[in-house]
């Protein structure tokens, strides 16, 4: 696992921020999104958490700081209180490493964080939904769904592709989790997991979050679905594309392949990961029928072969960074 030394550089902080008070921090990492970062901030403070719960806000972008100033100014009169930093290394594991950090290093108190992206709005109850959730199930992680909303509401019928459906549909415990875009995670998974906690190697092709999971559920660690603890996630027109699509979907089956050599490393396991991609590959065409044939959409019937496909290109080391360039994806 890569190492993670950065500099972390604290931007501002609300001037009556009181840690000791402070149980819950909701981590939002930004990168060039200063107008949704303010209404992803708006829909937080409507959640009226109360002085235990704080927000901290990681710019990605050490260079403009349009997030840091942006959440700055917010900061001066929200009822929400916090504080604003910049993690100067790029990469999306930087910046939840650096903001996963500064929580435990800030609140003492702190009991559990909370992440939400800077392209999403939590819902009313989504906080208190999720911690619910944790105290009923005993888990340690706990998720919800992360519903799209599309910009042009022409592209509803995206809806089903599977890139854009969640895991599970119940609430309850389950075997592991997937996204960090909607989680909330308690103190001692913090404490006891390894620093960094996201790998960087993971910061532009994605999958740091599935391979943290991994890593948690290997130490003993639960999970928990949340089906009522959503967050609306603003997706451009642009994620409707069949490159973006294909790019994604390729991208899934790439990571799937490179958590499994985490896991099972050696000739032996690289056999076992081919038999398997290529059983994939050769059920895909069924798979995508149905697919196909539920959704209405051939470019979703094609998923399960992008994800087959993209599983072999990572074995040869070609493994697409969709986020190295943020403004195409």
């Amino acid at each position: 696992m890569q190492s993670d030394t950065q500099t972390i550089t604290e931007h501002c902080r609300s001037a009556d921020l009181e840690p000791k008070q402070v149980r819950i921090a909701i981590t939002l990492p930004t990168f060039r999104r200063p107008e949704h970062l303010v209404a992803t901030l708006d829909s937080l403070e409507a959640l009226n958490a109360g002085d235990e719960t704080a927000v901290i806000v990681m710019d990605n972008d050490c260079e403009g700081l349009e997030g840091a100033n942006a959440a700055s100014h917010w900061l001066q009169s929200s009822k929400l209180k916090g504080l604003v930093i910049v993690a100067h290394q790029r990469g999306n594991c930087h910046a939840y490493n650096a903001g996963w950090q500064t929580a435990l290093q800030t609140f003492a108190g702190l009991e559990h964080i909370a992440v939400i992206d800077d392209d999403e709005l939590a819902t009313p109850g989504w906080l208190d939904r999720l911690r619910q959730t944790a105290e009923h199930t005993g888990a340690d992680l706990v998720g919800g769904p992360q519903t799209p909303v599309f910009s042009d509401p022409s592209l509803e019928r995206w809806r089903k592709h599977p890139v854009f459906q969640p895991h599970y549909d119940r609430t309850g415990p389950v075997e592991i989790l997937y996204s960090s875009g909607n989680v909330l995670i308690s103190r001692a998974v913090l404490d006891t997991m390894p620093r960094p906690f996201l790998d960087p190697a993971f910061n532009f092709i994605g999958g740091g979050d599935s391979d943290f999971y991994r890593r948690a559920k290997a130490r003993g660690f639960g999970f928990a679905w949340c089906a009522e603890a959503a967050v609306m996630e603003t997706l451009p027109s642009r994620r409707t594309e069949f490159s973006w699509l294909n790019a994604r979907s390729l991208r899934n089956g790439a990571i799937s392949a490179i958590i499994e050599k985490r896991q099972d490393p050696g000739a032996a396991g690289r056999l076992r990961r081919m038999g398997k991609s290529v059983a994939l590959l050769l059920a895909s065409p069924l798979r995508g029928v149905k697919m196909w044939a539920r959704t209405g959409s051939a470019v979703a019937g094609l998923y399960h072969l992008q994800v087959a496909v993209g599983r072999l290109m990572a074995e040869a080391g070609l493994v697409n960074e969709q986020y190295r360039n943020p403004e195409s994806n």
